[in-house]
């Protein structure tokens, strides 16, 4: 398959936009991929490159998007990040595959990064292909007492090496030169020699490499088996880039920092695990006290019961009786234009805006990263690994927010598993205000039984669907970036950027369900689901006939629900049964919606069938054990 034939805008394309004149498909035109690890500045190398004429599309079979410009003569493709030239990830593939056509690899280095980075561009060399390195992000070196021998280091990788700084562009006129200078580099010769005895099978040295370091789909291209080279292969290649480290790069700070001290302290269990559940305290702080309970407190009873609510329904009355069918499904309990605007504005944005805030600042302080080490070989044990750590975190605050962010992980085999999980076990902060104020009437007793059934939970689905989902877990490629305070600026604007992507997707779903609702409410619907639960409740819950309506409101607002169990009259145990139940009950509309739009109509039902008899098995065996 060609380069060109690999993103047709024709095939497989689920998302397809153009910026002015379509492209040539001239076959003499060269293939230029840019190529580096994540957050290198590709982007800004490729927008410079191509200017105005830009074709996007999903490469087939993937939700992963590749961008194609033209620059002069020359064809640019501007690839996913990537640690490592691999099918690991859909990612990993989508570059594989643009890389062993392209003709020339523009390779984006971060020089802060250097030993991180030269992986891959040690590897693009022994594929044998024509690499010219950029060196991004030059003036940061400088800033850090760094000082890189850059003609050193093109001697040693056997490449042209261009010294750079993307945000301002400098160096940027070298493009030119790194394009027509772009060389074949310096292979290890034992490797050499055994990529050469594969030609006759693989067809180029990038396959040959690629099928010894266990690459299935390019063997079995080929019709041959896979290699088991891939740990002797990276270990090799990893000890020549620190050699070439040990040689070119010099460190004139006179010292190591608080920062290394601090990052290394991070990810040291006997010291991280401390470190981290101070940080989830002053997390719960700002967002499950501060904004949670008391800014939204104020938003939503303030601002939205008592100011939009009543507007909004002396608004319709003039056109429509609140008592009609129409007035209910608009302004009634479950109105769309009251239940779900204030649910929408002042108490899910500020929820949103306080976690986008608490994860832009744990991400530019250098921390997530390290979390996602530290916590990495627990998660293993589930089928996830490191990098899950913050969408299962996310979860606490929002878990419809929480299911959009699995598309970080790097397959659709820990997708669902997490996406699963946070619809089964994980409580959003909304609903954990509630569950705790319960609990707290209850007893120390009530809260430890509670919070380990929940946990149990949390690692059975974990483990169960580890061991049933086909597939392996992808192993933890992370930068771990220097601990530094964050800025203000970089802060202010991953929030900004993510709060309104994230309420742009999630509002027209949420509306729809309570559309749905509503419509159960005026039929009569909703008051059978009522009557159905209410024997479910009284003999296997052994709760009051009045918790039925409770696990109702929970299919609307897990919270609703923690909150209906507030006027009932019940025992420490039965406090305990109630709270497991409704939490692992059902997950909310939004949630169910955004599930349903992520991972498919097919999990999306097996998870909402699955969460109700987990939740009244799990909280009736609770109920017998203890009532």
């Amino acid at each position: 398959m060609s380069g060109t034939e690999s993103i047709s805008p024709h095939e497989h394309v689920e998302h397809h936009r153009h910026f002015g004149m379509s492209l040539s498909q001239d076959e003499a035109v060269l293939k230029v991929a840019l190529v580096g690890n994540p957050n290198v500045g590709k982007s800004l190398f490729f927008n410079f490159l191509s200017g105005v004429y830009v074709d996007v599309s999903n490469y087939p079979g993937t939700t992963v998007e590749v961008t194609k410009g033209r620059f002069k003569s020359y064809e640019v493709f501007d690839t996913p990040g990537a640690y490592g030239i691999s099918s690991f990830t859909d990612e990993e593939v989508v570059t594989r595959d643009i890389v062993l056509e392209a003709d020339i690899i523009l390779n984006i280095v971060d020089a802060v990064h250097l030993e991180r980075d030269l992986f891959l561009t040690q590897q693009l060399i022994d594929m044998g292909k024509k690499v010219s390195v950029m060196l991004n992000f030059m003036d940061e070196v400088g800033k850090l007492g760094l000082q890189i021998d850059t003609q050193l280091l093109s001697a040693s990788l056997g490449i042209p090496v261009f010294s750079t700084t993307a945000t301002t562009r400098a160096g940027f006129e070298q493009i030119d030169a790194a394009l027509e200078q772009a060389r074949c580099g310096e292979q290890d010769s034992t490797l050499h020699h055994k990529l050469h005895t594969m030609l006759s099978m693989s067809g180029s040295e990038a396959e040959a490499l690629l099928i010894l370091e266990g690459d299935e789909a390019i063997a079995a291209r080929h019709g041959v088996s896979p290699g088991h080279d891939r740990d002797s292969i990276y270990i090799e290649r990893r000890n020549r880039v620190n050699l070439i480290i040990n040689a070119v790069l010099s460190d004139r700070r006179g010292g190591a920092r608080l920062s290394s001290a601090l990052g290394r302290l991070a990810v040291n269990a006997w010291t991280g695990i401390p470190m981290l559940l101070a940080v989830l305290y002053l997390v719960y702080l700002f967002v499950g006290k501060l904004v949670a309970q008391d800014i939204v407190g104020f938003t939503e009873t303030t601002l939205g019961n008592e100011l939009w609510e009543p507007w909004i329904r002396d608004v319709v009355a003039e056109y429509v009786s609140p008592s009609f069918w129409l007035g209910t499904i608009l302004v009634g309990e479950f109105g769309v234009l009251t239940m779900t605007v204030t649910y929408l504005l002042f108490l899910l944005l500020p929820l949103v805006i306080a976690f986008y805030v608490s994860l832009a600042i744990l991400e530019d302080s250098g921390y997530l990263p390290r979390l996602a080490v530290l916590v990495d070989r627990g998660l293993n044990a589930i089928g996830l690994n490191g990098s899950a750590i913050i969408p299962l975190i996310l979860g606490f605050g929002c878990v419809t927010m929480a299911t959009i962010t699995t598309r970080m992980l790097g397959s659709e085999r820990e997708k669902t598993i997490a996406a699963t999980i946070l619809q089964f076990a994980i409580p959003c902060s909304a609903q954990l205000a509630v569950v705790a104020a319960l609990l707290a009437g209850a007893g120390f007793r009530a809260i430890l039984i509670y919070s380990f059934t929940i946990l149990a939970v949390f690692v059975a689905v974990g483990t169960i669907l580890h061991r049933t989902l086909p597939g392996v877990t992808t192993p933890l490629l992370i930068d771990l970036p220097p601990m530094r305070l964050p800025r203000f600026d970089n802060v202010a604007r991953k929030t900004a950027y993510r709060t309104y992507y994230f309420m742009r997707e999630a509002t027209p779903w949420f509306f729809g369900g309570a559309l749905g609702v509503g419509i159960l409410h005026v039929t009569g619907l909703l008051a059978v689901w009522q009557d159905v639960l209410a024997p479910f409740t009284t003999a296997w819950l052994q709760l009051p006939k009045e918790a039925a309506t409770s696990f109702v409101m929970g299919m609307v607002r897990r919270d609703f629900g923690a909150a209906g169990l507030y006027n009932l009259a019940l025992t420490g145990d039965q406090i305990v049964v109630a709270l497991v139940t409704i939490t692992l009950f059902t997950p909310c509309i939004a949630s169910l919606m955004i599930m349903l739009k992520e991972r498919g109509l097919k999990i999306a039902s097996l998870v909402w069938v699955g969460t109700w008899i987990v939740a009244f098995l799990v909280g009736g065996i609770l109920s017998q054990m203890l009532i």
